[in-house]
């Protein structure tokens, strides 16, 4: 049985979600503004939040923050709202996954296995080093040569995607897909730019990189600093 919360404003779809998901296993208590959802997700400790982003009090983005800054409990965004910026600004904000209204019960049923699902292979390793990189998925922080590092939620998820695989050339459009879940997405300036954060967090630059390097035309790598020799198909850093 997995315990849910599900913050939302709208009582018929706490109703209607609440059976549905009562009745493929789940246990789901449910809020419906903001401040009480922050206040169940502290105390009830829930294996996963469904949060609507048109609540009442407070805007379901700064919710999402704010939740973020005490909790690494997985979130799936609820909402009307289906454009790709707000997909995009959701995801950034810290959310695992979104599914827009109106949804099917087995379908959110689905997304909530998947995201647990995905999350317990990353955190149930433990730890990933590489070379003075560590990246800790179960606690949501990392750390170089000692230095924890302060990163959004969506730039560890780069980070740790990355680091997941060490010396291997992802794909702007992978990362698209699998860190901002954004299917058959072109590639654009999203990933460059937190890519650019990262880099300054992580200490390095474009024209003088430690970990993160771009292959031209292919996508980025990560690899530790002793192992990187100098390559002909490297090119200048997104």
């Amino acid at each position: 049985m997995t315990k849910v919360l599900l913050v939302e404003d709208d009582a018929t779809i706490r109703v209607a979600v609440v059976r549905a998901l009562g009745q493929r296993g789940h246990a789901v208590a449910t809020a419906p503004d903001a401040l009480t959802g922050l206040q169940l997700a502290v105390s009830e400790r829930p294996e996963i939040v469904l949060l609507d982003l048109g609540l009442p009090d407070l805007d379901g983005r700064e919710a999402l923050r704010m939740l973020r800054a005490v909790s690494a409990v997985p979130v799936i965004v609820v909402t009307a709202a289906g454009a790709e910026s707000d997909m995009v600004r959701a995801l950034d904000a810290g959310a695992d996954d979104y599914i827009v209204k109106p949804f099917g019960a087995d379908q959110l049923d689905a997304r909530i296995r998947a995201v647990l699902r995905r999350l317990g292979s990353e955190t149930a390793a433990g730890p990933i080093v590489v070379g003075g990189l560590v990246v800790d998925a179960r606690a949501r922080q990392a750390s170089v040569d000692g230095r924890r590092l302060e990163l959004t939620p969506r730039e560890f998820d780069l980070l740790h995607y990355l680091a997941q695989r060490p010396d291997q050339v992802v794909s702007k459009a992978d990362l698209l897909t699998h860190v901002w879940q954004i299917p058959y997405a072109r590639a654009d300036k999203t990933v460059d730019v937190h890519l650019s954060w990262l880099r300054r967090k992580l200490g390095e630059t474009a024209l003088e990189p430690r970990y993160l390097h771009t292959v031209r035309r292919v996508g980025v790598r990560l690899s530790a600093p002793e192992a990187l020799g100098t390559s002909p198909e490297q090119g200048t850093a997104a």
